[in-house]
């Protein structure tokens, strides 16, 4: 039985992206609530399709077992992440890149376990990736760091760490979202024939 991810799983995934990343692009304050709103917003979505997803098929194995996990892990990240508005950046810096260190590294096990058996292993080994990257760029933000600059309008602006951690998180969900959407449409037309058989009949 081919073990092939229903096109509307990541397409469900891409809509709280691609939503979210215009919601930061268009709110002039970056701040840590805004953060955790967006955030917590994003991860309990994503959580309930990833475990959803994972439940969907009686069938056991380690693709189920480990969407499971990172859909889990998603949920109470979110969950944490609404339920502690004024957590502060420390935290919240905190609680994403772990996030981001967790669910990129089980993605990218997918991904990398699944080459050449699974037509979605590209799809799982490209987010991981990315996600990965999101905790990397987010850790090496100093969380003092605050800097007064003026903008081509002669307006005297300042950046912040809380403003940088809030635009790349922004901006991952830009591109998550794009990615997600043809990752799925690609899964919608592909051909039958195209399908790839293995082991473990679980969707992702």
């Amino acid at each position: 039985m081919d073990a092939v991810t229903p096109w509307y799983v990541p397409v469900a995934r891409a809509i709280p992206a691609l939503a979210l990343a215009v919601v930061v692009t268009f709110t002039a304050d970056h701040s840590a609530p805004l953060g955790y709103l967006t955030f917590g917003i994003f991860a309990v979505i994503v959580g309930a399709i990833l475990t959803a997803s994972a439940l969907r098929l009686g069938a056991r194995g380690v693709t189920r077992t480990v969407t499971l996990t990172q859909g889990l892990v998603t949920l109470l990240a979110g969950i944490v992440s609404l339920s502690l508005p004024a957590g502060g950046l420390p935290f919240f810096v905190f609680l994403l890149s772990a996030f981001a260190a967790i669910t990129g590294f089980l993605e990218l096990y997918l991904g990398l376990r699944g080459r050449g058996r699974d037509r979605s292993a590209r799809d799982w080994v490209f987010v991981g990736a990315l996600t990965a990257i999101l905790a990397i760029v987010v850790l090496l933000v100093p969380p003092e760091f605050q800097q007064s600059f003026t903008g081509p309008d002669n307006v005297a602006r300042e950046l912040t760490a809380s403003v940088i951690v809030v635009g790349a998180l922004g901006a991952y969900w830009a591109i998550l979202g794009v990615y997600l959407v043809i990752a799925g449409l690609s899964l919608k037309w592909a051909p039958k024939d195209a399908d790839t058989p293995v082991t473990e009949a679980v969707p992702r």
